[in-house]
């Protein structure tokens, strides 16, 4: 099968989806009665956008490959795109470009040792490597403490890694942690999404939204949505088994340590003289306590 038609699906369905969200007072064109079904007509879309109805049509079916910038451009502005599901589409287009490209399992990219000198210097804050499948590579002691939940769940005990997405749909005990699980849920898919239009033949990210989807409901519905995130930070609030009540905030940003793979450097911290961040700084010191535990200096070192 020609690889090209391997992401005309996901083309299909989140330009589709995009153009149903919208009505045509949002892109100012009068109601124009009754509509079999929500959100603009193709034509519409195509007048708008300065292409043929036919055109606009094959587009929306997939053929994406070859497409200028400029007219992708005129399609997002139609739609009203926002940044990230715009970056989205001109991955898809990307991914859609004709070529041989056959379906791999990348090797995992070792985190550099530096990056871990920097992650174990950051003492008041949880700080952690992700890849682009929302898989934990690199923590410090204090993320270790926060994700206690995560590493200790049955799911990563299973599996050997932590992944963020996995535990929020495989492990029922997601629920009690995250305060707000729905929003957590929906970011979680949402990047996910992003992470296949980046990398359409990654085998093991086609691999986890398989298992995803085969074994979770809650799942299915959320990546039929076919929401996209890529950028993203805010505040998130847990129910820690030891800590108790944390509010955090949190903000990921990108680190470039292999041309292969995407990853980001997360932090997660607390408001300063806050109640939490005592909370925070508590858990930290236990932290670092067993840490020293378990690494005792030999009698020999000074």
């Amino acid at each position: 099968m020609d690889h090209r038609s391997d992401n005309r699906a996901d083309i299909r369905d989140f330009l589709a989806r995009r153009r149903a969200q919208l009505t045509p007072e949002q892109v100012g064109l009068p109601p124009g009665g009754r509509r079999r079904v929500p959100g603009l007509r193709r034509e519409e879309v195509a007048v708008l956008a300065g292409v043929s109805t036919e055109w606009y049509t094959r587009l929306e079916r997939g053929h994406i490959g070859g497409v200028s910038e400029e007219v992708l451009d005129a399609v997002a502005r139609t739609l009203q795109l926002n940044e990230d599901e715009r970056t989205y589409l001109f991955d898809l287009a990307r991914a859609a470009q004709p070529g041989p490209v056959t379906r791999r399992r990348r090797k995992p990219t070792e985190i550099p040792q530096h990056v871990q000198w920097l992650l174990d210097s950051v003492t008041l804050s949880a700080a952690f490597v992700t890849n682009g499948r929302l898989d934990m590579v690199a923590t410090n002691a204090l993320a270790r403490a926060l994700f206690a939940p995560l590493f200790d769940s049955g799911v990563t005990v299973e599996r050997g890694r932590p992944n963020f997405a996995r535990y929020f749909f495989l492990e029922p005990g997601s629920h009690d942690f995250l305060d707000d699980w729905d929003t957590g849920a929906k970011i979680t898919v949402a990047l996910l999404r992003a992470e296949a239009g980046r990398y359409p033949h990654d085998r093991a990210l086609r691999e986890l939204v398989g298992e995803l989807s085969t074994v979770s409901g809650e799942f299915r519905t959320r990546w039929a949505a076919h929401n996209v995130r890529i950028h993203h930070g805010g505040v998130k609030r847990f129910h820690h088994p030891e800590a108790g009540f944390l509010e955090l905030t949190y903000q990921p940003l990108d680190l470039p340590v292999s041309a292969h793979e995407a990853h980001a450097l997360t932090l997660y911290t607390a408001e300063p003289g806050s109640a939490h961040e005592e909370r925070l700084k508590l858990l930290a010191s236990w932290a670092a306590t067993g840490l020293e535990a378990a690494n005792p200096a030999g009698d020999g070192e000074r």
